[in-house]
């Protein structure tokens, strides 16, 4: 209600000094706090700001490293250049790719498998970018994600940073959901490397009791992002240079694709300042204690099986025509997922106002539609040797499935 009520608009630094000064502080904070390396703040070098979302926050960073890279190549090669992500990145990737110029031919999507939590390897990149290179093309871009939409798998940013730093390519580091959980030391492992990256993304808005919209961006080296973004019109000129010939203050007009802009820093500020550090690491350990006795329930019942190992707050398990069963109940809702050609139900405990109770209740749900879902299966299967056997039905198969589907008896369950 600040943001939208003060109606503040600091596009540029004379708009509104406090908006802009409180941006570059937060962010500071927020860095700060999940333990990013000082190279990536104002206070070391480098800095932040606050965008809309991870799309718009991935399409700035491509038209940065876009334009790092064509000032060498020259302009007439952007057709050479490749970015690369795993099957598990979000699909807004490739869209950026494609609104800063990238044929959708040059973005290679590199499989992900069990063995690594469905996370991706360097050593899957080096085999990739060795065989681009081979090939006359241009290793561009890489995304390391830390906590993926569907399974939650975490790739290695140490490991994908030192193969980007090979043969120079930028590294974004996406952790939309799960970078909040980084303010919590026991989680800061996943971001080992950071300091590789050009650039990091997180997501207040996901995990971190902010309000829509707000998402945090970090670059190691602010000049090389805003001279892809940046536009100087006489009208706008209203920041003095203290001789130096660079602005004195930051113009976030420059950091981001609109010129205009939200009060977003004051929504990040009140949360900050009303739960605290301790105050918010006690709430995410709080989702995190839910969902890990969510899994471990799920893993101690043979009706159903846990398909990767829960990371943060999201639990991955599977148990076919049971998602459209408890969505039907109207008592709760849960989405799904398929990976190696597994339908996969995702349960995510992320509510603000979510307690064990509600997991509890949820599990009581799930098991109760899951006994449903099997005494169906059940009555099928016995229905099907029945017919099977009775000596005066000689039917072809087609036809006892219509029957049994006609006495609304669903057959076509698998327990997978």
């Amino acid at each position: 209600m600040l943001s939208v009520g003060l109606n503040v608009v600091p596009f540029v630094w004379a708009a509104s000094p406090a908006a802009a000064e409180l941006e570059t502080i937060v962010v500071d904070w927020m860095g700060k706090l999940i333990g990013l390396p000082h190279l990536l703040l104002f206070s070391g070098g480098g800095g932040g700001v606050l965008q809309g979302s991870t799309c718009e926050a991935v399409v700035c960073t491509l038209a940065a490293a876009r334009d790092r890279a064509l000032a060498k190549l020259g302009h007439e090669n952007i057709m050479k250049l490749v970015v690369y992500a795993s099957d598990q990145t979000h699909v807004t990737f490739q869209k950026g790719a494609r609104l800063v110029g990238i044929p959708p031919s040059n973005f290679r999507v590199i499989q992900t498998s069990a063995s690594s939590g469905y996370g991706l390897t360097a050593d899957a990149i080096r085999a990739a970018v060795d065989r681009e290179v081979a090939n006359g093309l241009v290793p561009l871009y890489l995304c390391a994600t830390v906590g993926t939409t569907g399974l939650g798998a975490v790739d290695p940013v140490r490991g994908l940073g030192e193969e980007a730093q090979r043969h120079g390519m930028w590294l974004h580091v996406d952790a939309a959901y799960a970078g909040s959980a980084a303010i919590c030391p026991e989680f800061e492992g996943y971001l080992d490397g950071a300091e590789l990256a050009d650039s990091v993304s997180m997501n207040p808005h996901k995990w971190f009791l902010t309000n829509m919209d707000c998402c945090c961006l970090w670059v190691a080296s602010p000049a090389t992002f805003t001279a892809a973004l940046s536009t100087d019109p006489e009208y706008l000129k209203n920041v003095g240079t203290n001789g130096t010939g660079k602005p004195a203050a930051i113009d976030y007009k420059d950091w981001q694709i609109s010129l205009t802009r939200r009060f977003r820093a004051i929504k990040l500020w009140v949360v900050l300042r009303r739960y605290g550090a301790i105050g918010l690491r006690g709430y995410i350990r709080r989702h995190v204690a839910a969902a890990k006795r969510f899994e471990r329930m799920v893993a101690e019942d043979e009706r159903f099986e846990v398909v990767v190992p829960r990371k943060f707050l999201l639990v991955c398990f599977r148990l076919r025509e049971l998602l459209a069963a408890v969505n039907s109940s109207g008592r709760a809702f849960i989405t799904h997922f398929v990976v190696d050609g597994k339908f996969v139900i995702r349960l995510a405990v992320a509510g603000a106002m979510t307690e064990m109770q509600h997991v509890m209740d949820v599990w009581a749900l799930l098991q109760g539609k899951a006994e449903e879902v099997l005494r169906r299966h059940q009555l099928s299967r016995a229905l099907i040797v029945q017919l099977r056997g009775t000596a005066r039905l000689h039917v072809h198969a087609d036809i006892i499935l219509f029957i049994i589907l006609v006495l609304g008896i669903n057959s076509t369950f698998v327990p997978v």
